[in-house]
């Protein structure tokens, strides 16, 4: 073999391996991108699951209130569906976006059920009623933070997958769609977390 050849060999070789870590650099920042869509998931299940004992606990002192409480399990409900939908394709930027639309629906409702609790002033001293708040409050937090880390995944991805020379190779390796950002509806509701009080 001629000194020509082993160049020949080795340039392509280098090529070769350049390639496939473009590939490999791909798929491991499409996977942290899904696995930070997993904490949001996470996260908004259990705030899910602390809003209807929130509305059992204010059905009580709300009787007359019962078309807020609906619509917040209703809500609730439409949000529910939605992550289920971004939870079976989080690359899915039509799921993604209808989960930010439901988000910033059930934001709205809470924030309609927290203006006609103010009035009962029984209930905003229920012992209940101040752990559940305190709960989703907290929840609320992680929430951010668990949006904040997937929409910075998304971002690494996304710049990685545009830049040049990767950008030749994603759509061959089966990266043709950018990451989707999670962003709610109501994005001032959440920069800052809803405060409900009681």
């Amino acid at each position: 073999m001629d000194i020509s050849t082993i160049v020949w060999l080795v340039i392509i070789a280098a090529l070769f391996f350049y390639v496939v870590s473009i590939y490999n650099r791909l798929v491991a920042l499409k996977n942290r991108y899904e696995n930070a869509f997993a904490q949001i998931e996470v996260q908004l299940k259990r705030r899910y699951d602390l809003i209807p004992n929130l509305v059992e606990t204010a059905k009580g002192y709300l009787k007359h209130e019962r078309e807020t409480l609906e619509a917040v399990i209703s809500a609730r409900n439409t949000a529910l569906a939605g992550l289920k939908a971004a939870a079976s394709n989080p690359g899915s930027a039509a799921a993604i976006a209808d989960l930010g639309s439901a988000e910033g629906a059930l934001a709205g409702a809470l924030g309609r059920l927290n203006v006609v609790m103010e009035a009962y002033p029984d209930l905003k001293a229920n012992q209940n009623m101040q752990q559940l708040t305190e709960e989703l409050t907290s929840t609320e937090n992680k929430v951010a933070f668990a949006r904040q880390a997937f929409n910075d995944a998304v971002m690494t991805y996304n710049i990685f997958k545009q830049s040049f020379p990767p950008v030749f190779f994603a759509g061959f390796f089966g990266h043709r769609n950018d990451g989707k950002l999670l962003e709610f509806a109501d994005s001032e509701t959440f920069q800052a977390a809803p405060r409900i009080e009681f």
